[in-house]
């Protein structure tokens, strides 16, 4: 049930977390660490316990009880965020009053952007579902949604194209692709991921693999290399991984999912600016070999030639140490007097040109 990613340990790939065998440190909800060595016999802890005992039991086949006895620190902040409010985001944008002409763009939570590119709409990664994780029949292990996704389903307009970058579970989430499923509508996804959807149920679905192109309606994909990886459970490793760079008309949107600090996309520069390049910002502590930092994000794209940024992997799910807002604070720092460029900074943001 659980990735290994070279050089960090155990862990959840799917999740973005170290299963911490023994730790005494758990991460608060405002990703501060706190110490956890209550007395033995604290009445908090052995209720915490049991609680955890019980739920793990309830799920069955032993998963449960597995993940109990080997993630703690999971099974803590499951329990947390179980009581805890999804807030709402920073604005509610309405899609439907975008006019046909022009490049616009809403931030929905976590790497989930819906596109609108002359009339023609993408959305990215969908996760628009409470939780992510993995699902044991009415029950959903992992992460609950710390903001609520900022276009619910009943208010998405018909989406032309899903773009999947990878198979990891907090961007390829099976509830919220089993909604869109649609005959009017194409997927492009990663190298050996369709196996993980129902492909009959969408006109098209196409796997790419890195510098591999197709078109779908006016827009032009094209898969780049990312520094990353694909598994999304414990022997799939073979799954693909991919950053995309959409070209429709006069516009260029890069969509990088989610990488570390590479080289690889200064090959995307060209003549031609991109308008608008979708960076993933968070998660990197502890996990930068697979999650570049603000800074980085920012040096990515300055140099593949981005007018504007959209920032994302940031404030929608507890997946790692940093507290939720310093992301974003870091970013605009690095950005200085030129962050007029990132306009998109909460989750309900949206950009458009014309």
């Amino acid at each position: 049930m659980e990735s290994l990613c070279p050089g960090e340990g155990h862990r959840c790939g799917q999740f973005g977390f170290r299963i911490w065998r023994g730790s005494q440190v758990l991460v608060g909800m405002n990703g501060s660490e706190a110490s956890s060595k209550p007395h033995l016999n604290s009445p908090r802890k052995v209720s915490r316990r049991i609680t955890l005992a019980r739920l793990a039991a309830a799920l069955g086949s032993g998963v449960g009880l597995f993940l109990y006895g080997h993630a703690p620190r999971f099974w803590n902040q499951m329990l947390e965020e179980m009581s805890a409010e999804i807030l709402a985001p920073a604005r509610w944008p309405d899609p439907r009053k975008w006019p046909d002409k022009g490049l616009f763009a809403a931030w929905l939570g976590h790497t989930t952007v819906l596109l609108k590119i002359d009339g023609f709409t993408i959305l990215t990664d969908p996760v628009l579902g409470p939780k992510i994780g993995i699902g044991l029949g009415p029950v959903t292990v992992g992460f609950k949604r710390l903001v609520h996704p900022a276009v619910p389903f009943e208010r998405l307009p018909h989406v032309d194209l899903v773009l999947l970058s990878h198979a990891h579970m907090d961007h390829f989430d099976i509830p919220s692709l089993r909604r869109l499923e649609n005959s009017k509508s194409d997927v492009i996804t990663a190298y050996r991921t369709s196996d993980l959807l129902r492909t009959n149920r969408y006109r098209s679905v196409h796997e790419l693999r890195w510098g591999d192109r197709t078109r779908i309606g006016p827009v032009l994909c094209a898969a780049f290399e990312v520094k990353h990886w694909g598994a999304r459970l414990r022997n799939d490793h073979y799954r693909g991984y991919n950053g995309y760079m959409l070209e429709a008309g006069r516009y260029r949107v890069m969509f990088a999912g989610d990488t570390a600090l590479t080289t690889r996309l200064r090959a995307l520069k060209s003549s031609k600016p991109i308008d608008l390049a979708i960076m993933p910002i968070g998660a990197y502590n502890p996990y930068i070999r697979n999650h570049c930092s603000p800074e980085q994000a920012w040096k990515m794209g300055n140099e593949v030639g981005a007018i504007h940024f959209l920032p994302v992997h940031h404030q929608t799910f507890r997946l790692s140490r940093e507290p939720r807002m310093e992301p974003i604070e870091r970013f605009l720092a690095v950005a200085r007097s030129e962050d007029d460029r990132i306009p998109v900074r909460a989750i309900g943001h949206e950009f458009g040109v014309v």
